[in-house]
């Protein structure tokens, strides 16, 4: 079969096309230290506007996922206190981290929130569960949490937490979108955690925290199987969001099936703009083709070649009429 036949190059294309994936994949991986190095966002609670935007997480964008320890993460309490090293850290939008986790480390879709403030323990004693109707029991560690901490915040070797995103006293401003929680701004009220981990929010949740009534008894909260989901344990980690790839994420979407959204909750403008650059995608071939073929068909190299190769054909119809 001679080498220069469809089928061949055929094989040759798809060959590349596939290294060519193989290669972007490695790389993504060497620069997150994730497999997979990327999520598709399929709900709107990270959304800030109603036609999406570049710079905030739109359903149908595809997200960076990068490794990084629970210790690492710089929450919306952190980011937003002037006196915290950490002061002015934004991510997608806003003050803090977003971060990927498994709702109370359960194998199922992962939720990618804001993590807004992580209680730490402050006081804690070695002990069995029996011996722990005081505190929060972590079997785990084996200890028994006595009091807790939350960087960023006045919070100090407290029983249960209590917080107001009023802007006051170096907490910081997050105000809800309609204040029907019972309060304008985000509020904790008497939060005594199960166990170390964050309280996370997405930026569209309307103060609305994914661990519900364990903060404030007006909130609702999200589900895992059996149970609200409970602070976020490192190891329920997935990682920390980066950068976003948008639009491109919705070619996923639209071929999902079972318990996924599909395309309901992506933006319209991420519909134009996704066909807009497909479009671009496709033609950029051959605009780059003709362009470079133009050009070089205009430089003086492609010239002085024609003048050579004329003066070497007028020389060789001499030779053989000799």
């Amino acid at each position: 079969m001679p080498e220069s036949s469809p089928f061949i190059s055929g094989l040759k294309e798809v060959f590349l096309a596939i290294s060519m994936i193989v290669i972007i994949v490695v790389a993504l991986w060497q620069h997150t230290g994730s497999m997979p190095p990327l999520v598709v966002v399929e709900s709107s609670s990270m959304i800030h506007e109603k036609d999406g935007e570049i710079g905030s997480i739109d359903a149908g964008d595809l997200i960076l996922v990068h490794d990084r320890d629970a210790e690492h993460v710089i929450t919306f309490a952190e980011a937003s206190d002037k006196s915290h090293p950490s002061y002015g850290h934004e991510s997608h939008g806003m003050y803090g981290d977003v971060i990927i986790f498994s709702k109370n480390g359960e194998d199922s879709t992962p939720i990618i929130h804001r993590a807004i403030l992580k209680a730490v323990a402050n006081q804690s004693v070695e002990t069995d569960r029996d011996n722990c109707e005081a505190g929060a029991y972590d079997a785990e560690k084996g200890i028994c949490i006595l009091t807790w901490d939350v960087p960023g915040t006045y919070v100090r070797n407290v029983t249960s937490i209590n917080l107001t995103f009023n802007g006051e006293n170096n907490i910081g401003l997050y105000v809800c979108a309609r204040p029907f929680h019972g309060s304008e701004y985000l509020t904790v009220i008497d939060w005594k955690p199960q166990h170390e981990g964050f309280m996370t929010l997405g930026d569209n949740n309307n103060c609305n925290v994914d661990q519900g009534r364990e903060v404030n008894p007006l909130y609702s909260g999200i589900s895992g199987y059996t149970q609200v989901v409970g602070a976020v344990k490192a190891d329920w980690l997935v990682g920390v969001a980066g950068g976003e790839i948008p639009w491109l994420g919705v070619v996923k979407l639209f071929i999902n099936s079972g318990d996924s959204p599909g395309v309901s909750y992506v933006p319209n403008m991420s519909f134009i703009w996704l066909f807009f650059l497909i479009g671009g995608i496709l033609v950029a071939p051959n605009a780059i083709d003709f362009f470079v073929r133009k050009s070089m068909l205009n430089s003086p190299e492609i010239d002085e070649y024609e003048r050579e190769l004329t003066t070497s054909l007028v020389i060789d119809h001499l030779q053989e009429s000799e």
